[in-house]
């Protein structure tokens, strides 16, 4: 029997109605049986509910911010179908459960878990719009609630995976549906134990799609970029750029790990460790090979630039003439695991921990309160962290030209430099 594949579709590829319409186009000859299609929240959704939940955990209104996110989605159906068509009422229908979730009281203590409430109507209604204009193409799809097969524990916001009840419900419930039909399902979202709505951290899409096909032992996963594959560098911030036709997953895995954006970080292991390849191709040339990422015995060392920005770099000097210990590093790791926040660079003085992470609502404040009783702290926020892999030394300099650079350290393959414009 052939083995199933797993298409994912991003928010870029489902910005607008032409990006529908385009990605209608990639499936026409190419989707059959065992096909299971993961789709994001249109363009910038994601964004938007975030900003709506901003505006209420600050009590400010934000019923116009609503509204545009609700004109944006009717907008593209509008484009895409007839007048009547069944789903203006399902989209109003998303809206008004929305709605109602959103005048639910908010507070910092509940913000992940309303978060996860809230941030999953993205990817509910894409899908809905995705799979009703397949159908109107006379491509027929069945669509499948994907908090029905990821199942999670209740670490909202970063949820981590039962992958044996996950297989389980993969196996049962997918798998029958995928052997007589292409089924479409959302990228992101999951459920706890209690049928909890959870999600798998931002850009989490990708993720989803390599669990699906771990699930189900699939035969490959597309993941589909407005990029020709992966990149040595973000082509919308650096010239020049080297498309790799082959990536091992080690490496691949490493880029991800230093923020490399066109791959979620958890999506290598689930495939590497099954052997399933992971094609990362172009939505706007479909028919380019873009990159394939699977075992190779060759790690390709072009230089690769990783920029990671919005980044908040933290000092925590020891106040009582000791030197850093590992029971300060502990400390300082235990709290940031209570708060989820991941660090992206890690440095150690005698009396001095600097750590670079993620700049997240709230979560700094929270930090500090927590250690300022042990440690002197100082930050910086609005700054970027800049990662290069196989370094060539003359190559540094050039990226430094009008910035300041405030941390810097090299390992045997790589540079980090933490730095802001002048």
């Amino acid at each position: 029997m052939t083995k199933t594949q797993i298409y994912k579709f991003g928010g870029a590829s489902l910005k607008d109605a032409r990006a529908v319409q385009n990605l209608a186009d990639i499936l026409r000859n190419r989707l059959r049986n065992n096909f299971v299609i993961v789709v994001s929240a249109m363009g910038k959704t994601t964004n938007h509910l975030e900003n709506i939940l901003s505006r209420k955990l600050e009590n400010l209104d934000y019923s116009t911010n609503s509204s545009i996110l609700k004109s944006f989605h009717l907008d593209i159906c509008r484009e895409l179908f007839p007048d009547g068509h069944v789903i203006f009422p399902k989209i109003e229908n998303y809206f008004i459960l929305l709605h109602h979730e959103l005048d639910k009281p908010i507070s910092k203590d509940n913000y992940d878990e309303y978060y996860d409430r809230i941030i999953g109507y993205g990817e509910l209604l894409s899908s809905r719009i995705v799979m009703e204009y397949l159908c109107s193409q006379n491509l027929l799809i069945l669509w499948q609630d994907a908090r029905e097969l990821i199942s999670t524990d209740s670490d909202f916001r970063f949820a981590k995976i039962d992958w044996e009840k996950t297989r389980r419900n993969c196996q049962s419930q997918l798998k029958p549906k995928v052997e007589q039909f292409p089924v479409l399902t959302q990228g992101f979202i999951g459920a706890d134990s209690a049928g909890r709505p959870t999600t798998l951290g931002r850009e989490g899409s990708d993720f989803t799609a390599a669990i699906l096909a771990a699930s189900l032992d699939a035969g490959s996963v597309t993941i589909w970029k407005d990029v020709p594959g992966v990149l040595n560098a973000d082509p919308k911030i650096f010239s020049d750029t080297t498309l790799f036709a082959e990536l091992d997953y080690q490496q691949a895995a490493q880029m991800t790990f230093y923020g490399a954006s066109v791959i979620h970080p958890k999506t290598i292991k689930p495939l590497a460790n099954a052997g399933i390849p992971l094609f990362v191709k172009s939505f706007l040339n479909p028919d380019e090979p873009g990159t394939k990422i699977h075992s190779l015995a060759k790690v390709d060392s072009v230089p690769t630039i990783i920029l990671k920005k919005d980044q908040i770099l933290v000092s925590l000097k020891v106040t009582d003439f000791t030197f850093i210990e590992e029971k300060h590093i502990h400390q300082v790791y235990e709290e940031l695991q209570k708060l989820k926040l991941r660090v992206n660079m890690l440095q150690t003085s005698a009396i001095t921990i600097s750590i670079v992470i993620d700049s997240q609502l709230f979560k700094l404040e929270q930090l500090l309160s927590q250690l300022n009783k042990d440690f002197e702290i100082r930050y910086n926020d609005g700054l970027e962290l800049l990662t290069v892999l196989y370094p060539e030394m003359d190559y540094i300099p050039r990226l430094l030209g009008g910035y300041e650079v405030l941390l810097e350290q090299s390992t045997r393959n790589a540079v980090q430099i933490v730095r802001r414009a002048k």
